[in-house]
């Protein structure tokens, strides 16, 4: 056995190069694969132990007003273990020296009756206590005291009821509600904080001391989301009840849960195709080093080694291949998960993020690495061990000479002497050149896939900030009111153009699916707040029936013509049956969509808006949202120009980093699969380019005709590699499509050719190598003859 040792360190030094490309290759499968799904164990970790621990509500609820007597009747309700109350209002938030608005939500803590749902908990400082005198105390979400740089004893304004109120930060507080913590979905630490302060004295700033107008339930075990969430309705009807929802439509949940599906689909999808890229080299490979030493295993074979002692030297060779892929990998996949886990502190708030590496993962990365290598290579060792050791001895038959087809087709005259080698040499070794000019694809197409984010992400936004909202300022009111407020709107200084707009929460019905949402009722034509789908085509909002967000209608198994439920979850909670319209392809959201007029006359109010798109004279979008925050009536207003900028400043960032990563990852694969064929190739015409050296041909020549092969393969790659990057990238997006976002396939030309240059790169830095592999030949033992 130390003979075999001592052959299997000699064979691996002697293709040293092409096994670290193929170590380079599992390394970037494994590392994918522990950093992808390291990270969706510490959200999903994280996640459930802080659910459990502040014990975070099944099922929530808004109402305008109602009476703190109602809370034992929402007790009562079949299927509720426990029901927590209080006061939550949504303010403007001035700090001193800061210009810019900010938003912040506001929410009640009672000191007397300690939190049964959705514990608060403390980061640092101290909890609110109630106020004697002076300025109110309030927690503040770590988020936005971070971005603002607060501390315990900052002060600052918010403007309750029409009045401004002086508080003082006490302590730094996250919650369940807001691990995500953004206004309309997007991600906001800047303009939108979370501040949790006395509920007494919150309560009477807004004549709500006997009152309450948020409900937050747990079920009991067993009990029926939906069925408790119908009650829930029926019982708060009466005070303004806006439609219960569960967990899956909480903002903070579905951001969440959404990233951590994402993080499963990508940790499965992509390490797979890198480790299938792998085995394909691993076999590649070692079939062609086996093959050269047919003598050698006939050599053992007569010296008494058995078929599996042989057998088990070759496979140690692919384990030690393997294994140092393993080692790389795992290293690099810790660092990363590490990265990546740090990333989402930017935009989910834990008490504990805890990254770490579990043990089932590491042996998942190692059985799935050993058993891909094993399967890709048992093949090629059997086929050549059970050999008898003359057969293995005998010298391989000769190559079918002839023309080539472009030759037999006349076009010879066309052809170059060395065109015409390089077409014969393809055509004699066909499956050779397939699977180049397969390996050549995969390799472009892995670096398309990892490389057109950035083109869907711009145009997500393009979509998104100057097709859909081309207004700048949106302002959403409390309560529904007149639409003629636009005449007011209009007057404010540097407003040039106001849309209104309604929605109202309703339940759309088809047999036993549902959907709880908004139904938004938009002008027909609107021009600052269109309606417009993923290839840029404009839909106006129908005045008969329902124009739906293609999801919504796969969701509820609907199509154009058939009819739905509606029922209205507000005000007269009236039930309508209207048809749908049509579908249309949006990038953010599940909406349903109608003309407003059409809606207010269902409604029966008359004209009535609770929202309106202002453009706004360029420069002057921070006056105009200052003297809209000292409106009373205003729930919030929003600058177009922020939102794009938190969006690009988070979640594109975030984007785009995991999209270089696999770049990277990808470039390593291409570079695997390109140095690996030129070896193989070089390998495999040893003896024929030596022959052509000694008849005269130049090193330059010689070389041509081996690269020029290559470049035939090339250029029949790259148009199956584009095509393969495209279908690749859409079976992605897919995979990881949500009710949230869906990210339209958009590969810009910049993208094909990144993608073109990485291969060809790498394909130049294998001709520089085969050049020097070239110049050494020692002629005289290439042309040796076996006898």
């Amino acid at each position: 056995m130390q003979a075999l040792q001592r052959k299997l360190w000699r064979d691996l030094r002697s293709i040293w190069s092409q096994a670290l490309t193929i170590a380079l290759v599992v390394a970037s499968g494994v590392a994918g694969f522990i950093s992808t799904w390291s990270a969706y164990d510490a959200l999903a970790w994280s996640r459930d132990r802080y659910y459990s621990e502040a014990r975070f509500a099944d099922v929530f609820a808004s109402v305008q007003r109602a009476p703190l007597s109602l809370q034992d009747r929402l007790s009562a309700l079949p299927g509720v273990a426990q029901v927590q109350t209080t006061v939550a209002q949504t303010v403007q938030i001035i700090l001193p020296g800061v210009a810019e608005p900010m938003r912040g939500r506001l929410i009640g803590l009672d000191a007397k009756r300690p939190q049964k749902l959705n514990e608060v908990f403390l980061r640092s400082g101290r909890m609110v206590q109630p106020r004697a005198s002076g300025p109110m105390e309030v927690l503040v979400s770590e988020a936005f005291a971070s971005a603002r740089e607060l501390t315990p004893g900052a002060r600052l304004q918010a403007l309750m009821n029409g009045k401004r109120q002086d508080l003082v930060v006490v302590g730094i507080a996250l919650s369940p509600e807001y691990i995500f913590a953004g206004m309309g979905g997007s991600p906001d630490v800047r303009g939108f904080g979370i501040f949790w302060m006395d509920h007494d004295a919150l309560a009477a700033a807004y004549d709500m001391g006997s009152a309450f107008n948020q409900v937050a339930v747990r079920l009991a075990p067993g009990a029926h989301e939906n069925a408790v969430i119908d009650a829930l309705n029926r019982t708060l009807a009466p005070w303004g009840g806006i439609h219960a929802h569960g967990r899956e439509d909480h903002l903070s949940h579905r951001m969440l849960d959404s990233e951590i599906r994402e993080q499963q689909v990508l940790g499965t999808v992509l390490p797979s195709i890198f480790l299938l890229v792998a085995a394909f080299l691993l076999q590649m490979v070692l079939s062609r080093h086996i093959a050269i030493q047919r003598e050698q295993v006939a050599a053992l074979k007569a010296l008494g080694y058995g078929n599996r002692t042989i057998g088990l030297h070759y496979l140690q060779l692919v384990l030690l291949i393997v294994a140092l892929g393993l080692l790389l990998g795992v290293a690099l996949g810790s660092w990363l998960g590490e990265w990546f886990t740090a990333l989402y502190t930017s935009v989910f708030r834990f008490p504990q993020l805890l990254h770490r590496i579990r043990p089932e993962l590491l042996l998942t990365a190692l059985g799935v690495t050993v058993l891909t290598a094993m399967m890709a290579t048992v093949q090629a060792i059997y086929s050549t061990v059970k050999l008898a050791p003359a057969e293995a001895m005998r010298p391989p038959a000769p190559g079918h000479y002839r023309p080539s087809v472009a030759e037999r087709w006349g076009l010879q005259a066309w052809l170059a002497p060395n065109a015409r080698m390089v077409l014969r040499q393809m055509e004699r070794s066909p499956w050779r050149a397939l699977l180049t000019i397969a390996g050549l694809s995969a390799s472009m197409a892995i670096v398309v896939s990892g490389s057109f984010w950035g083109d869907s992400i711009d145009l997500m936004l393009k979509t998104q900030f100057e097709q859909v909202l081309r207004g700048d300022v949106t302002v959403a009111l409390i309560e529904p009111g007149p639409a003629n407020a636009s005449t007011d709107l209009m007057r404010l200084p540097h407003v040039t153009a106001v849309e209104a707009s309604r929605s109202v929460g309703v339940k759309l019905v088809s047999g036993h699916r549902q959907w709880r949402g908004n139904l938004q009722g938009r002008p027909a034509q609107g021009q600052l707040q269109r309606i417009v789908d993923t290839v840029q085509t404009v839909h106006e909002a129908p005045a008969h029936g329902l124009l739906l967000t293609d999801r919504l209608a796969k969701k509820l198994k609907l199509r154009p013509g058939d009819e739905v439920r509606v029922e209205l979850q507000e005000g007269s909670r009236d039930v309508w049956t209207l048809p749908v319209a049509g579908t249309v392809s949006e990038m953010m959201g599940m909406n349903a969509y109608i003309e407003r007029h059409t809606l207010n006359r269902w409604l029966r109010e008359g004209d009535v808006a609770n929202q309106f798109v202002l453009s706004v004279e360029r420069g002057h979008e921070t006056e105009l949202l200052q003297t809209l925050a000292q409106q009373p009536r205003i729930a919030g207003s929003f600058s177009k120009a922020v939102m794009l900028l938190n969006v690009q400043g988070i979640t594109a960032r975030n984007l785009l980093i995991f999209s270089a990563v696999l770049t990277a990852f990808a470039s390593v694969i291409a570079m695997g699969v390109v140095y690996n064929q030129t070896r193989i190739a070089l390998a495999e015409r040893a003896w024929e380019l030596a022959s052509l050296r000694v008849l005269g041909f130049t090193q330059g020549e010689v070389s041509a005709l081996l690269l020029g092969e290559w470049a035939v393969e090339m250029l029949v790659a790259m148009p199956l590699g584009w095509l393969a990057g495209y279908y690749l990238s859409d079976s992605i997006v897919r995979l990881i499509q949500t009710d949230e976002f869906f990210f339209a396939v958009r590969i810009a030309p910049r993208t094909y050719a990144f993608a073109t240059l990485c291969v060809v790169l790498a394909g130049l830095f294998s001709a520089w190598i085969v050049n020097r592999r070239i110049r050494q030949l020692d002629l005289v033992s290439v042309l040796k003859v076996r006898e």
